[in-house]
């Protein structure tokens, strides 16, 4: 595990993003865990936030694109923050884009996008807080395409939760990958977080409630 990994895992617990308890997830799964990127509320949050997303994207898929895309809604606060991240860090210019729910029908600002206008030749990072159906890329990658004959050099997401996909039993981040194609990575994932937090946070019966939970839902070798 690296330094700033490490480091994200304890800034997720010091923001109350990531919690231990019992929660039912919008899959109907009864989850020991939690992790709520919407928690992040603050400048100082936010501007830290960025910089773990910038590290992890040039570890996983460098410095070559030109546009940082957030999925509506979480994903846009994300864009930006990761665009910020990457100019303070490596002098790294990028624009954000983001999409709408719903297309804006007026103004010089109307479609389905918001930020950046995208071109063809683009080269495209996606950033997500999390995913555990690839849900939101499915509805989202559309709109990106449909806009231009852009790139998709990656998926970055904050936490891979190393459970099964819709398929069963795949991750999401692998159903992703082999349905579109491109790389998926995250800035941490819940070994690492298991690695970090055991005798601290985790106790030995959240230490067993995880177990059951993989036992039932994480990913086949």
């Amino acid at each position: 595990m690296k330094d700033y990994q490490r480091e994200f895992i304890d800034f997720m617990v010091q923001s109350d993003v990531l919690k231990f308890g019992t929660f039912t997830l919008k899959s109907g799964r009864i989850s020991p865990f939690f992790m709520n990127a919407g928690a992040y509320t603050t400048g100082s949050q936010l501007h830290k936030l960025g910089t773990f997303y910038a590290q992890a994207i040039k570890e996983h898929f460098g410095l070559d694109f030109n546009v940082v895309f957030g999925p509506a809604y979480k994903g846009i606060p994300l864009a930006v923050t990761t665009c910020i991240a990457l100019d303070e860090l490596y002098g790294k210019e990028a624009s954000y884009c983001a999409d709408r729910k719903e297309a804006k029908d007026h103004g010089a600002d109307k479609g389905q996008l918001l930020g950046a206008t995208l071109h063809d030749e683009d080269e495209v990072v996606i950033v997500e807080d999390v995913t555990t159906s690839g849900k939101s890329i499915d509805e989202t990658l559309p709109k990106i395409k449909a806009a231009a004959d852009i790139e998709i050099v990656g998926l970055i997401v904050s936490l891979n939760r190393m459970e099964v996909g819709r398929g069963g039993v795949k991750s999401a981040q692998d159903e992703i990958h082999e349905r579109y194609g491109f790389p998926v990575a995250s800035i941490t994932t819940m070994q690492e977080v298991h690695e970090a937090l055991t005798g601290t946070l985790i106790t030995p019966k959240i230490d067993h409630a995880l177990d059951e939970y993989y036992a039932k839902y994480g990913v086949r070798a």
